[in-house]
């Protein structure tokens, strides 16, 4: 059942746009009709929205998170600070701390520092300053109240913004986005609605559209801590009802359910160690296959090792064979030559010692 109706959101001024000529065309899906220079707002798709940006609001709380309300226009102020303190949410309707959610642990010690001047005026060592420092003191802590009060007890980054009005607000839609930080934002005719997760079409400047859309999601939030609140309690109940039945219950069930725990227990044991035997089977079949394969790759590879060795050693043989014969022959070619030599050399000696003998006179 949505949470809001049509005829509510009429009378508030919801579907009210802003002049044309002032128009994001991004807005154009939720624009209804222009009449007398002014875009209407399609409420048939407001109600749709405003459902989604309730729901996501509500499941935040139920979840424990915190959803920062930011408002620092004039006629949101009031409105959104009271619905935010209702349901105990952290808010900003003063001027926008700079680098708040990009810069967070600066500004914690700014809180931090808001809460030891807190004590001090607790403890009574704030009345043993001087004059001048007490005044400088109490106009330090009247600045962060106004600045930063409304987020003392934001111990960590909001899980969600609700902003009113994204193009004032648009630094804190900007470190938002940054930190990918969702925001629900109530979006006007002549806003960009790209980086706003929950969009609101709707009418951010009167204070009527403002305080309905607040309420609303306000009315979310609630519903969220009270289901969180009955969760809780449900969890405590179950707790006290298990701790009485276990005092009550007499010893001799006690004693069946161990049993019964052992017995589960041996089980579960038997179990485990069918499973672990099992386990231990395949790794070994596993290991066994790759070692064969191991095996065959290492034989294999020894095989064409070999072949090439005893490959290579034929070749070197041949070579060396090949050498040898030729240098032998090589040899033999030479002594038969010196021996041939040898013989003309002594046939002419005879034939010249022949004629030496046949010139001498007889």
């Amino acid at each position: 059942m949505p949470r809001t109706n049509f005829q509510e959101l009429l009378d508030a001024g919801v579907h009210f746009g802003h002049l044309k000529r002032k128009w994001n065309p991004k807005m154009a899906p939720y624009i209804f009709m222009e009449k007398n220079g002014i875009h209407i707002i399609d409420l048939h798709k407001s109600i749709v929205k405003i459902d989604e940006a309730a729901n996501a609001a509500k499941q935040l709380a139920k979840a424990g998170r915190k959803i920062l309300f930011v408002a620092t226009k004039k006629q949101a102020k009031d409105i959104v600070a009271e619905a935010a303190l209702s349901v105990n949410m952290p808010y900003v309707t003063e001027r926008w701390p700079g680098g708040m959610l990009t810069n967070f642990p600066t500004i914690r010690k700014a809180v931090k520092k808001m809460n030891t001047i807190d004590k001090m005026m607790s403890d009574g060592t704030f009345e043993t300053l001087a004059k001048r420092e007490r005044l400088q003191v109490t106009r330090q802590r009247a600045k962060l109240e106004k600045n930063l009060g409304s987020i003392a007890d934001l111990n960590r980054l909001p899980s969600a913004l609700f902003v009113i009005d994204i193009q004032k607000e648009v630094n804190a839609v900007r470190e938002a986005t940054r930190l990918n930080i969702p925001v629900i934002a109530m979006v006007d005719t002549c806003c960009d609605p790209t980086p706003i997760d929950y969009v609101i079409p709707s009418n951010d400047d009167a204070a009527k559209s403002i305080a309905l859309i607040v309420s609303i999601i306000r009315d979310a939030v609630h519903e969220g801590l009270e289901e969180r609140k009955l969760e809780k309690d449900k969890e405590v109940r179950f707790e006290t009802k298990e701790d009485k039945e276990a005092a009550t219950t007499p010893v001799r069930r006690t004693r069946a359910r161990r049993q019964r725990v052992d017995e589960g227990k041996e089980v579960k044991k038997e179990e485990v160690k069918e499973v672990k035997s099992e386990k231990v089977k395949s790794e070994e079949k596993e290991v066994k296959e790759v070692k064969s394969e191991k095996v065959k790759s290492e034989e294999k590879e020894v095989k064409e090792v070999k072949s090439e060795e005893v490959k290579s050693e034929e070749k070197e043989v041949k070579e060396v064979k090949s050498e040898e014969v030729k240098s032998e022959e090589k040899e033999v070619k030479s002594e038969e030559v010196k021996s041939e030599e040898k013989e003309v050399k002594s046939e002419e000696k005879e034939v010249k010692s022949e004629e030496k003998e046949e010139n001498k006179p007889e």
